[in-house]
């Protein structure tokens, strides 16, 4: 891992017709067992670059070179897995901000609703915030440039920048009968990798990781010396879903807080002999012996898993929750040119038992490009440091599984909608505090559902999308008019059920409504504890560390009952 990141810090590696025939014939590669492949590498570059030259100088119409030449490179990487990929100047910064844990930008996050740029969130104590920007403010210009018809990445593009620089944004704002405009100063600003550390109940820390950045480490070591602060941690809740990952070094760092000196926390294996390496724990652990539960979802990958693998295979903590993601793949990445990058698979990593976690095999697929998931009992069976079964494939099984509950058609559509949001927007121009002890009320339940229906929101059940399909098979099928007319019976239940939508979700639109209207008003870290108090992922795992005989049981591999 410090190699690729060296690599990525300084050096450069620009391939190119030349430069291989040259190494060919200068090394005396002809004489070595790779002799066919690098002959069949000259060759190749030689036939694509005739092919890209023809094309862009004759074909019948004007081709962008630049733009055709990236085509060609993301077809030919498309055949591989989805993680290799080429990184283009507009995305390079994302790799900067991972492997540095910090950018410079006016420290805001932003996003599109419908349609236009909009503030998500300032960031307590950066530009943006102390200007006064606000959340839900949309972006109308940046330096003087209209931004509405630009894709989110040049928008991004165009708020970073060098550190000190200043920017000029022009906004458009809930309850303001004219634009605002503000003067804001690009700092450098850290990724935030925790997002809340708290007490859940008395002794139950609760650590929330959104992903492993370079200083996601060093972020939940200060975690945990803010939580020992307030009070004895007697037990852990290090929460990991939704967690993409990072940096596997920085996973190997996370896992050394909770382990024994010296333990082997993953490997890796390639094609190169220069890709087997292993990876230890490597200083004296923060809470060696505390109580651990990992949550984890079908969101948790990459060094989520590495986490969560290793705490399972060395019986360190439970694991509660759904399965994970399944990325076993190791990437590395090569500077190509100054702002120009190649990520590439170069290995697959492994847990401490020596399993693999990856769900898809890219590399052995069939024909049609389906892939199978194979169940557990035709998957190789490999065991925990207390001799428990664990299998390889198909992500990380939790010892708890725990299914949250499904959110309905209507919910997801608000939310993809954005209807909550704008909602809450438009109650924080009126109310500019919350009680500590604040809900959402019936009054205020209906008071959104008016405000969504003069929206003309609209939107199909499933059960309605079903019985369309229904409809047309049956139509080629030449039904008679019995199906038909309970067929029109059923449309017309549905349509009834529908019309009670806020009914039926009722709990779940209030929960929705209180994280949104609290983030727009008091802050994400205020809305994150308010959703922990329904979390069912949660709830079971603070039992679960509670109840010191069931903790035990499984990490002795008893049976739950």
């Amino acid at each position: 891992m410090k190699e690729w990141l060296q690599q990525l810090r300084g050096k450069a590696a620009l391939i190119v017709a030349t430069s291989i025939v040259s190494f060919v014939i200068l090394t005396g590669f002809y004489g070595m067992g790779d002799s066919d492949t690098f002959l069949k590498i000259h060759r190749g570059i030689d036939l694509f670059g005739k092919v890209y030259k023809e094309i862009a100088t004759n074909y019948v119409d004007e081709v962008d070179p630049e733009r055709f030449m990236k085509a060609g490179i993301d077809g030919m990487l498309k055949t591989l897995d989805p993680y290799t990929v080429y990184i283009g100047e507009k995305d390079n910064d994302e790799i900067d901000l991972v492997t540095t844990g910090k950018y410079a930008g006016v420290g805001i996050t932003i996003g599109l609703r419908d349609g236009i740029v909009t503030v998500i969130n300032p960031i307590e104590g950066f530009s943006a915030a102390k200007q006064g920007i606000q959340s839900g403010d949309r972006i109308l210009e940046i330096d003087g440039t209209a931004i509405t018809e630009l894709p989110m990445e040049d928008v991004r593009l165009l708020v970073r920048g060098a550190s000190g620089t200043t920017l000029k944004m022009k906004v458009e704002r809930e309850g303001e009968a004219s634009p605002l405009e503000f003067v804001l100063v690009r700092e450098e600003i850290p990724v935030r990798n925790v997002s809340y550390a708290d007490f859940v109940e008395e002794g139950v820390g609760y650590i929330r990781l959104e992903r492993f950045s370079r200083t996601a480490g060093d972020d939940v070591r200060n975690a945990l010396k803010e939580l020992k602060a307030k009070g004895t941690i007697r037990s852990l809740v290090l929460d990991l879903r939704d967690n993409p990952g990072g940096l596997l070094d920085v996973a190997v760092d996370v896992v050394s807080k909770f382990v024994p000196d010296s333990s082997l926390v993953v490997s890796t294996r390639g094609r190169k002999s220069e890709a087997d390496r292993k990876y230890y724990s490597v200083e004296k652990p923060f809470l060696p012996d505390v109580p651990l539960a990992i949550l984890v979802d079908r969101g948790s990958a990459s060094a989520s898993e590495i986490v969560a693998g290793a705490i399972q295979d060395l019986d360190r903590g439970v694991i509660v929750g759904t399965r994970t993601f399944g990325k076993g793949l190791v990437q590395t990445i090569t500077r190509l040119s100054e702002n120009t990058s190649l990520k590439i698979t170069s290995g697959r990593y492994y847990t401490p038992s020596g399993r693999s976690i990856q769900e898809i095999d890219y590399f052995h697929r069939s024909r049609e490009g389906v892939f199978t998931v194979k169940p557990d009992s035709l998957r190789k069976e490999y065991r925990t440091s207390h001799n428990r079964k664990v299998f390889e494939a198909g992500g990380i099984r939790p010892d708890s599984v725990v299914t949250e509950e499904t959110h309905g058609r209507l919910i997801q559509e608000l939310h993809r909608k954005a209807m909550f949001f704008k909602f809450a927007n438009q109650y924080a121009v009126r109310n500019k505090s919350l009680p500590d002890d604040f809900n959402v009320s019936a009054d205020l339940l209906t008071e959104f559902e008016k405000f969504v229906r003069g929206k003309e929101f609209t939107y199909q059940e499933e059960a309605e999308a079903k019985l369309s399909e229904l409809k047309e098979i049956a139509s080629k099928a030449r039904y008679g008019s019995s199906f038909h007319d309970g067929f029109e019976r059923m449309i017309k239940a549905v349509d009834v059920e529908k019309g009670r939508a806020f009914e039926r979700y009722n709990k779940e639109l209030r929960s929705a409504l209180k994280q949104e209207i609290i983030a727009r008003i008091k802050g994400p870290r205020f809305a994150i504890g308010a959703s922990l108090q329904e979390d069912t992922t949660l709830k079971v795992a603070v039992a679960l560390l509670k109840n010191r005989t069931a903790y035990s049981g499984i990490l002795a591999g008893k049976p739950q009952e």
